[in-house]
């Protein structure tokens, strides 16, 4: 016969495994996406403050630097307020991976300009030796080449060191958080704006490199920073990963 003591203690024991199933449940953001739940996924970004990334203003000291820093982060926002000119980068270097991050601009302040730098190396400079993820308004998926990385982009959308998008615009309203995918993968880079696929290069320089993101005369606010880092076997360096393209045979330019 089971008892009134005895079902009180099998309550609490079943308590006990609730709350112990909960807080297994638990995922860390530090180190997994809870957007979607894959693995792999690193927060470059961690809401509250500027951990991990380093400022870079034009003729300033580094302390100096942070001291006036266009960027400030907040309640799981970075926000950059346009001037300084400048950058944030990361402190870390990355070769192979997929960057996945939202932005928007504020439709008060009006249409607004910046980039995502990718694969940054050398000495920080007001326009570093990378590749460019412009985040121009009605001009995201533009890649801009600085200082001329060895890379192949489509020649009919290539005009000097730009190359436009090959869809029409796929950002969303002023105002609206917008999303940026983009996959740099060996020698391939695919540029996707809320879903959209709109620019592909081939034959990019594989070096390891910090990750910029522009301060460029307007504001304009980040959030979800993160990324997966993509791994191989090891083989010859800087060989570059030919890909098909997605969206049309890349050439030299």
């Amino acid at each position: 016969m089971i008892t009134a003591r005895g079902l009180l203690c099998c309550a609490w024991v079943a308590a006990i495994f609730v709350v112990a199933a909960c807080l297994g449940g638990r995922s860390d953001t530090n180190t997994q996406s809870s957007a979607d739940g894959e693995k792999g996924w690193c927060t470059l970004f961690n809401g509250t403050d500027l951990a991990g990334w380093k400022v870079f203003v034009p003729g300033r000291a580094q302390d100096d630097a942070a001291d006036t820093s266009p960027f400030s982060a907040s309640g799981g926002v970075l926000t950059c307020e346009g001037t300084p000119g400048g950058y944030i980068e990361t402190k870390e270097l990355y070769t192979n991976f997929e960057l996945r991050l939202q932005w928007r601009f504020d439709p008060s302040k009006g249409a607004g300009n910046s980039g995502v730098l990718l694969r940054v190396v050398g000495p920080d400079m007001v326009w570093p030796k990378s590749i460019e993820a412009q985040l121009h308004s009605e001009n995201a998926g533009d890649i801009w080449n600085i200082g001329e990385v060895p890379m192949k982009a489509d020649p009919a959308r290539t005009s000097g060191r730009r190359t436009t998008k090959a869809s029409s615009c796929s950002e969303f309203p002023l105002g609206q958080w917008n999303s940026y995918r983009i996959v740099l993968d060996e020698g391939h880079l695919q540029l996707f704006v809320n879903d959209v696929l709109q620019n592909e290069a081939s034959g990019c320089e594989v070096v390891p490199g910090r990750i910029g993101l522009q301060s460029e005369g307007s504001y304009i606010q980040f959030r979800d920073i993160r990324i997966k880092p993509i791994t191989h076997a090891p083989g010859p360096a800087g060989t570059g990963k030919e890909s098909t393209p997605a969206l049309s045979p890349a050439t030299s330019k």
